[in-house]
Parts: structure tokens; C-alpha cells; sequence
């Protein structure tokens, strides 16, 4: 049958983590896949889904096959099973550790194998952008642009250091990360809700590990809270999986014990759990400030960034490359890493100055008005077709 991407679909096969496994790219790839089905119910959507050795899960209807992480074989087996169905197009979702594994600073790369067994056309999505790349990883990333139809990274500087660093001539698609479409209302009644009524809240969420500098926020509550006694530190989500893993709760006891050493249980609270998407938005409705204290100056993405920014937040970060660009141009506070001074004083001057943070909260909408993951859902989908248009077009040409 000829496709049509425009009455038939098309029909995509999604290669990602999925939900229920607990981490950023299966969160971001069930978003996308909502999103993409919104813009056309017509959309065939099937999911090839990464798990980590000896993890089953009850996955939904969507996921047809199954890639065991680490085991490279795997990955071309799938590729050979993609072949074998109507899939019209595939998308991957690339983040290093899903696809592929480290001894040292060598990376074996096993998306490769895959890309170069799958028959239909490609598009990827690099989560992760390193700026100072060992060979092995540029050659990665280089391969997987080479054997892809479309490449997509998530900001403007992304873009610019696959020019620079990875020497790749062809720019990718920026369709920046999406975010629910939120209305910035009803701080007070969400506040109620949550049982905190009264108090100023800040808050940080997403999956707790080390790199996302929790500790040097919870040591500025000390200053913040000398000015703003009702003050409270709200830090939600489980740790990351991957860090509990390999060293248990270690980082989280250790959040808990400083929490105790300064005297904060009063003003700094964990909400232990993993946050659904309504969870997320009711508890950015309640904050009055949202801190991203992140240590990683290289990271490129954040989707807790995003969604701060899509509930028109006054944001307080570190200047990791995502938070450059997003809250550049006065849309945020930007303050050193690793200085819990420079965040209590950023706090201070939002708490303290309604004029200046009301700015900031408007800046951020407007920003994020074009990112609301339906739109981004549209983005998406006219990607999708215009990839598979194309490979439809060029193998029709070499059938004549």
C-alpha cells in the first residue's frame, strides 16, 4: 500500500526506556508519544523498550519488543524484528547508557549495530551532547548522525557543539523539550491542597542523585530562613534508580543527616516519591521560587527545567548549558555552582522584590508558550512525516 503520512499515520516505532522504568527518557518518550497521538489520533505508535539486565516489567499494549540493555546482540536482533513489521519510520531516543557500555573511558557503542541493520528510515533524538567528548563517544555520536535521516537535539547550543566539537556539517532539527501546557493560577488553593497553606514555598524536583546539588540549596535554607522564617524546601522524588543500585540511599541519608546538622526540619521537607505529571504541575502551582542547583555545567536538557518553565516560574539555577540558554536574556537567576551563597541571595531577591519576581514568572511563560508539548507534539509528527515522505520517495525511485 503507498503511504500517505498524512491519512495513514505513519506508523512509528519508538527505541527508548519506557514507563514504567523509572528515568528522564522513558518520562520524556511517554510525553512525546501522548503528544504526537494528540496531534493525529491516526498515528500507529510502537514501542521497542530498553530494560536493564534481569528487569521485567508490566509493560502496556504499545511495547512489541523488548532490548535487553548491555547485551549488543540485542540491539541488532530488534533491528532484524523492526524489519520484519509495517513500521513506516523509527525514532530513537539516544542517551549513552542506554546504548552502550563503558570500560573505562572506551564506550562500546551498541546503537551501531542497530542502525546499521534497521531497513527503514531514522530519526534520533541526542538527550545528551558531551562538549568535550572522549574519542569513542564522538565517534558514537558521529556514526549514529551518519546513520540517521534526521537528528533532533533539544537546544540551540546542542546544535552548535555538534558543529564545533563533533565536526558534523549537517545542522540538526531543534525542536526544543516539550511541557504540559499549565495555567499559571491557584498558588494559594495548590498550597492548601498540599498542606503547606502559609508558607513560602521553594522547590526542586525530579530523581534525586548527586549530580543535581541538592545539598548546596538545603545549606542556604540556613541564610534563607534567617529572613524568611516560614520558608520551606520542598525536594521531590525518589532517587534515581541507578543510583540507588550501586550505592542505596547513601546521597539521600546523607541530604537527610545535613537537614538535621543545621536544625532545618522545619523549612527543608522530602516528598519520597516518584511524581506523576499532575503531582509534578500541582506542586509548581504551590512554589513561589524553583531552584535548579545542578553541578553539571555540560548538561544540555532538563526536563524539570522545562516544566518550571511552562508553569511560569521565577527560576534560580546554576549555569549548566540548558539553564544559559533558557533563563538567558533576564528569564532567570543564574548563580554559581556549588555556592550556597549566591543561591540564598538570588532567593532573597525574589522573595523580596514581588516586582522583580512577577517579571520573571511572566518571562518564563512567554518563553515557554511555543514549547507546551502540543505543539511540540506537531513539530514532532510533521518531522516524522516529512522523514518517512522522503524515504518513500527515494525508494520508489530505486524500485524504478
Amino acid at each position: 500500500m503507498k503511504l500517505d503520512g498524512h491519512a495513514i499515520g505513519p506508523r512509528i516505532v519508538f527505541v527508548t526506556s519506557n514507563l514504567p522504568r523509572r528515568c528522564g527518557i522513558a518520562t520524556f518518550s511517554a510525553d512525546l508519544m501522548r503528544a504526537v497521538k494528540a496531534a493525529d489520533p491516526r498515528v500507529k505508535l510502537r514501542v521497542a523498550a530498553i530494560d536493564e539486565p534481569n528487569e521485567v516489567r508490566p509493560y502496556g499494549r504499545e511495547v512489541c519488543w523488548r532490548i535487553r540493555q548491555g547485551d549488543a546482540r540485542n540491539y541488532s536482533a530488534a533491528a532484524q524484528a523492526i524489519n520484519r513489521s509495517n513500521a513506516d519510520i523509527v525514532n530513537v531516543q539516544h542517551e549513552f547508557g542506554l546504548y552502550g557500555t563503558w570500560a573505562g573511558d572506551v564506550y562500546d557503542d551498541h546503537l551501531r549495530p542497530l542502525l546499521e541493520a534497521l531497513r527503514k528510515p531514522v530519526v534520533t533524538t541526542l538527550h545528551t551532547v558531551p562538549p568535550d567528548p572522549t574519542p569513542s563517544m564522538r565517534e558514537a555520536i558521529r556514526s549514529t548522525i551518519q546513520l540517521s535521516a534526521a537528528t533532533v537535539v533539544m537546544a540551540d547550543a546542542a546544535a552548535g557543539i555538534l558543529a564545533s566539537k563533533y565536526g558534523v556539517e549537517e545542522a540538526p532539527v531543534v525542536i526544543p523539550h516539550g511541557m504540559p501546557a499549565i495555567q499559571p493560577h491557584g498558588r494559594v488553593r495548590m498550597k492548601e491542597k498540599l498542606g503547606v497553606a502559609g508558607r513560602t514555598i521553594i522547590s526542586t524536583f525530579g530523581l534525586v542523585d548527586p549530580r543535581k546539588g541538592i545539598e548546596f540549596m538545603i545549606e542556604a535554607m540556613r541564610t534563607i530562613v534567617a529572613r524568611h522564617p516560614s520558608a520551606l524546601y520542598l525536594v521531590a522524588g525518589q532517587t534515581h534508580p541507578e543510583v540507588r543500585r550501586h550505592n542505596g540511599e547513601v546521597y539521600r541519608n546523607t541530604l537527610v543527616e545535613t537537614v538535621k546538622r543545621l536544625g532545618l526540619e522545619q523549612n527543608v521537607s522530602f516528598i519520597d516519591e516518584y511524581m506523576a505529571q499532575r503531582d509534578i504541575i500541582e506542586l509548581l502551582l504551590a512554589s513561589d521560587v524553583y531552584v535548579t542547583p545542578y553541578l553539571d555545567p555540560q548538561q544540555i536538557t532538563s526536563g524539570t527545567l522545562a516544566y518550571a518553565l511552562g508553569a511560569g516560574k521565577a527560576i534560580v539555577s546554576t549555569p549548566y548549558l540548558h539553564a544559559r540558554e533558557a533563563l538567558g536574556d533576564g528569564r532567570g537567576i543564574l548563580v554559581a555552582f556549588r555556592d550556597p551563597g549566591a543561591l540564598a541571595e538570588a532567593v532573597h531577591s525574589l522573595l523580596e522584590n514581588p516586582d522583580r519576581k512577577q517579571a520573571l514568572e511572566s518571562a518564563s511563560y512567554a518563553y515557554a508558550a511555543d514549547m507546551s508539548w502540543p505543539r511540540t507534539g506537531e513539530h514532532w509528527l510533521a518531522l516524522m512525516r516529512l522523514v518517512a515522505s522522503a524515504a518513500q520517495r527515494n525508494s520508489s525511485r530505486s524500485a524504478a
